[in-house]
């Protein structure tokens, strides 16, 4: 009797998938809006700013990142910011101006700078294509691996795009 063997050439191929979600950053992210420190909502006068911020309870970001944003469209002065950022420091593990999705891209995009990619020295690399990560991702990916890997590749193990072969 015939036996089929069959053969897993995805697996055979010596592909090496690397997922960017794996790099995603795990942190809370909380939200703090300028405004509610302002005078009326809209006008920074330093005297009320410093009351209002020193009222606040600022362990609630211990440990998490902090997306700075003013929800109108009053001018926040820098020594402002500054002031924010004194209160924030001993808790939060990062903080920027920028609203939460852009703050979790800066995350995930550190993670990804810093993350140790010597695994994949003169591998054949495939970058896993997911519709939901954001372009600039795999720009810097492609900017990481590009020195490291002998064939760099989008898409999937079994049918890949290939980018960059040496």
């Amino acid at each position: 009797m015939d036996q089929k063997i069959f053969i897993n050439k995805a697996e055979a191929s010596g592909i090496i998938a690397l997922d960017l979600s794996d790099y995603r950053p795990t942190t809370e992210i909380m939200e703090l809006d300028i405004k509610d420190h302002l005078f009326m909502g809209m006008i920074v006068k330093e005297k009320e700013f410093k009351e209002s911020i020193a009222a606040v309870d600022f362990s609630v970001y211990n440990e998490k990142a902090v997306a700075i944003i003013c929800s109108t469209d009053a001018i926040i002065p820098p020594w402002a910011l500054m002031m924010l950022m004194e209160k924030l420091s001993p808790y939060a593990i990062y903080a920027d101006l920028n609203n939460t999705e852009t703050v979790l891209l800066d995350l995930w995009k550190r993670r990804l700078m810093y993350a140790d990619l010597r695994s994949y020295k003169n591998q054949k690399v495939v970058v896993r294509a997911k519709a939901d990560h954001d372009p600039s991702l795999y720009l810097l990916a492609a900017g990481l691996l590009k020195p490291l890997v002998k064939t760099l590749m989008y898409g999937e193990i079994g049918l890949p795009k290939v980018i960059f072969k040496s």
